[in-house]
């Protein structure tokens, strides 16, 4: 296979950018929203958990996220601990359920779409998401019931969004490219925890057994999932993309005088065609099936 044009790699990117805020940004708050007015925010925490889940199932079935033994008991074992933080909320009905179960998915959908995007940076693809997303929701509660919130609130709000979902968004975004969506979206499981322990630093809230039993589960999930990495031949046929590397992966071979292969940097750079073997994660460079001896020498994308 010849290398991907760049008006061919711009396309992909694009689509995939326009499916994250789609997805994402629009329709999952969209369905979230739905559920949260036939059941309470408690009970709706609990089924949230399964953004994970489709996430897990999407990169399996579709996005090439591959995921070992070992990967799919750290999966289930961090969705164990996002159940025990949330157990005893409550439950949501029928309806709120399956209408936050299409949130997830859509989730699901927006990290696999956004840690596959190699040729815009990460917090680029956090501001176009925010933008756009941000303002298709914002015209969206204006037009179904204007002046139920004051603009004092709402920009107040943006700023709190900016500085802390907007920096949260980015990072995860780099995160993905690196390890994978699903890899990345387990890390990312992880905020809850910080919530209770900010909780109890800063408001003095107890921390109850049930906090410390999940997130000793979470730590063990996590531990297992980063102790499953595979090694087999791979074909990768020439690339072209900005994204952030480092030159002592084997994959990046060019130099820049006076700076050490370790260090983590972005700019636009080429891939000659090469068959190699080593240990590595579905990140931007190894989203290849696994299903031939050689799991199938077929380039990656």
């Amino acid at each position: 296979m010849g290398e991907c044009p760049p008006w061919r790699m711009a396309r992909r990117n694009t689509l995939r950018l326009i499916g994250a805020i789609g997805f994402g940004g629009i329709l999952g708050p969209v369905f979230l929203l739905f559920g949260l007015r036939i059941a309470s925010a408690a009970s709706v925490s609990l089924l949230l958990n399964m953004e994970l889940v489709a996430t897990a199932l999407l990169g399996w079935l579709v996005f090439r996220d591959h995921l070992g033994p070992r990967a799919w008991a750290g999966v289930a074992g961090t969705a164990l601990a996002a159940m025990l933080l949330t157990f005893g909320e409550g439950s949501a009905g029928a309806l709120a359920g399956a209408l936050v179960f299409a949130a997830c998915i859509c989730w699901g959908l927006d990290n696999h779409f956004t840690a596959l995007i190699d040729g815009i940076r990460p917090t680029q693809s956090t501001f176009w998401k925010g933008l756009t997303a941000g303002a298709v929701n914002l015209t969206i509660a204006t037009v179904a019931d204007p002046g139920a919130v004051p603009w004092t609130t709402t920009t107040a709000a943006v700023l709190v969004g900016a500085l802390s979902y907007g920096a949260s968004i980015a990072l995860y975004i780099a995160s993905a490219q690196s390890l994978g969506a699903t890899r990345g979206q387990m890390l990312f499981a992880s905020a809850p925890f910080f919530g209770v322990v900010l909780s109890a630093v800063f408001l003095r809230e107890p921390i109850t057994a049930g906090q410390v039993i999940a997130a000793a589960v979470l730590v063990v999930a996590l531990a297992v999932l980063f102790s499953d990495r595979h090694e087999h031949a791979h074909a990768h046929e020439a690339l072209a993309h900005d994204h952030m590397h480092r030159h002592d992966d084997g994959h990046h071979t060019h130099t820049h005088p006076g700076l050490p292969a370790s260090t983590r940097h972005a700019h636009w750079h080429e891939h000659e065609p090469i068959v190699h073997a080593h240990p590595h994660w579905p990140d931007l460079h190894h989203r290849h099936g696994h299903r031939s001896a050689m799991h199938g020498a077929k380039p990656s994308e």
